[in-house]
């Protein structure tokens, strides 16, 4: 009893010591900047294109499977990935703990659009652009609360639709871009190059 009374005490004072802590406001000139600029600057000559397009693709499809890559425009599209978890710990695709924990949680996915320009000295810019999205659905996919008493659904539910890459999938959330996942392949994009 005394033990579970210490135990108490020492989780009282380490949530009053705690606080609220946030990180720096966006407007606040105190941030600090990302490690790799996007577009990262590739400094190779006119004639390396096709290593710099080649190596760009094989670091991208460690994350992403490519959707279309086009050589004479420099553009790479992905399809789209949900995120890995922390039950998925071997995949790469969150960088952090907060997107480890946030990918368990909740279904996120991210797709990249990446863009190679020459630049006016011979080299090459390349810029990396990754989306992130979050699920929306009207109801919980595996809820069983009452299902066992009474079911309304069908026993099969046939969907016939047209898959097209054009159309805009209404159940998923634009959350903007992922700026972690861009600096973890912007920084291989560098090392490499």
């Amino acid at each position: 009893m005394r033990r579970c009374g210490c135990l108490v005490w020492v989780g009282a004072m380490a949530l009053a010591t705690c606080g609220c802590a946030t990180g720096p406001l966006l407007d606040n000139p105190g941030i600090l900047r990302p490690a790799v600029e996007n577009p990262v600057y590739v400094p190779l000559g006119p004639q390396s294109y096709g290593t710099v397009f080649e190596k760009v693709i094989d670091i991208v499809d460690e994350y992403f499977e490519i959707a279309y890559a086009n050589r004479y425009d420099g553009t790479i599209r992905t399809f789209p990935r949900i995120s890995p978890g922390f039950e998925q710990f071997w995949k790469a695709g969150s960088p952090d703990f907060d997107q480890r924990l946030e990918a368990t949680l909740q279904t996120i996915r991210h797709r990249a659009e990446i863009l190679i320009q020459a630049a006016d000295d011979g080299g090459y810019f390349v810029s990396v652009t990754v989306y992130k999205e979050l699920e929306d659905l009207p109801k919980p996919v595996r809820s069983t609360a009452g299902a066992a008493s009474f079911r309304s659904d069908n026993t099969v539910e046939r969907q016939f639709e047209v898959i097209d890459p054009t159309v805009f999938e209404s159940n998923w959330i634009p959350l903007g871009r992922d700026l972690p996942l861009e600096q973890q392949i912007l920084q291989k994009i560098r090392s490499c190059l």
